[in-house]
Formats: structure tokens, sequence, C-alpha cells
């Protein structure tokens, strides 16, 4: 099972009213200008996210299971998705000139979605410095698509996009996201407190750990 890295640059942040005008301006016509594909693997194709893309993340975001080490089961409204989400997804393209962000996954064959990933960095922090995360529906699990894409975006992010060091986090219990970060290279740097918003997860009494990995330690990987 490797249903999510929580990407905890995702918590939505403000939206300035500009921002906000440009992005209602892009729900009313359904579409955003920018949506073009954004990396390629293997078997996935990560596009950016449009306007109209409510119903995947309501549907993804639906699933107990998918949700477990999230929310403990508990679904996103949808109204949260829709008016607070969205607008700060997109808001994140304009931020990071569209070279970082929280990204939909396609599989190849057939197109289907099977959820995000996200490489960015904090709002507040330096750009240099980017979270790693994912969330995959249930019928994407088990297949190898969330080392398969991390891959490709730790190579895109530090040999393109200016990154130097890359990190994630997640429940100290959610082994499967963990032996993601260590099949990555990324190393175990400490153990963090569970987030209030986190407390009715299960196992959120054993708290939260942190893995990062650097532009050097990635290139020493590939020689």
């Amino acid at each position: 099972m490797k249903a999510a890295l929580p990407c905890r640059s995702s918590r939505t942040p403000p939206v300035t009213d500009a921002v906000r005008k440009r992005l209602d301006r892009q729900i009313r016509l359904g579409h955003d200008p920018h949506v073009t594909t954004y990396l390629e693997s293997e078997r996935l194709t990560l596009r950016p996210f449009a306007a109209a893309d409510t119903d995947l993340l309501v549907e993804l975001d639906s699933d107990s299971a998918v949700m477990r080490y999230l929310t403990g089961g508990a679904p996103t409204p949808p109204e949260e998705i829709r008016d607070l989400a969205i607008p700060s997804i997109l808001a994140g393209y304009e931020r990071w000139d569209h070279e970082l962000g929280l990204f939909a996954a396609h599989e190849k064959d057939g197109g289907a979605f099977v959820g995000w990933f996200c490489l960015r960095p904090l709002r507040s922090g330096p750009r240099e410095e980017a979270e790693l995360g994912y969330r995959l529906r249930r019928a994407a699990w088990g297949r190898g698509y969330a080392t398969e894409v991390s891959q490709a975006l730790l190579a895109k992010g530090f040999a393109e996009l200016g990154i130097r060091m890359v990190w994630a986090e997640t429940m100290t219990v959610n082994r499967p996201s963990r032996n993601v970060m260590e099949k990555l290279g990324m190393t175990l740097t400490e153990s963090i407190a569970t987030p209030d918003d986190m407390m009715a997860v299960e196992g959120s009494e054993h708290g939260g750990v942190r893995y990062e990995i650097t532009k050097e330690q990635w290139e020493r990987r590939q020689a």
C-alpha cells in the first residue's frame, strides 16, 4: 500500500485578490491556459491541474483508505476542494513560474487519473528546498508508481530546476511511504510531532518522520 505521502505544502495558503480574480476567470472558462505535460515517467504523465478538475480530487479524497494517514479516513469536503484547494493549486503555478507545484498523474496507457504528485517549496520557504509528496487512488497502489514518478521528479528538480534539497514527511507508522523514501536514497533526518489537525490519524501517538536528500547525494547515486 502506497496511498499517500502527505504534502505539507498542500495545506491551503491564502490566495490574493488579484490571483483569485484570474482564477475565477479560468473557472468560468472551464480551462487553464497553461495545461500541458509537466513530466513523463515510464508509465505516467504529469500535468498541471485545471479549474475543471474538482471532481477528480473529490473522488480521490472520498476514499477512506486513501485518507487513512491524512485525516483518519475522513473525506475532504467537496466545497473545500472547490473553494480552497483548487484555487491554491492554481495560484502555486503562478507563484513558482509553472516549474513547481502539485500535478495530476495519468496513465499513459488509457489516460486514467491515478492521483497527484507534488514537488514544491513551502510558501514562505526557500525555493531551492522542495517538498516531495503524492496521493494515489487505491486502484493505483502496489504498481510502483510512487517510486517511479518520485525518481523522475528528483531528476527534474535537481538537474533542471535548481533544487538543492528535497524533503518529505509522513507518519512514523506509514511504512509503505517510508519504504519509497528509502528507495529514493532519502535519509531519515528527524522525528516530528504530529500536527494538531492529524491527531485523529491512526498511529498519531508515534508522531512523524522527515526524510531529506540533497543534490550532491542524488548525484552520487547517479554516478
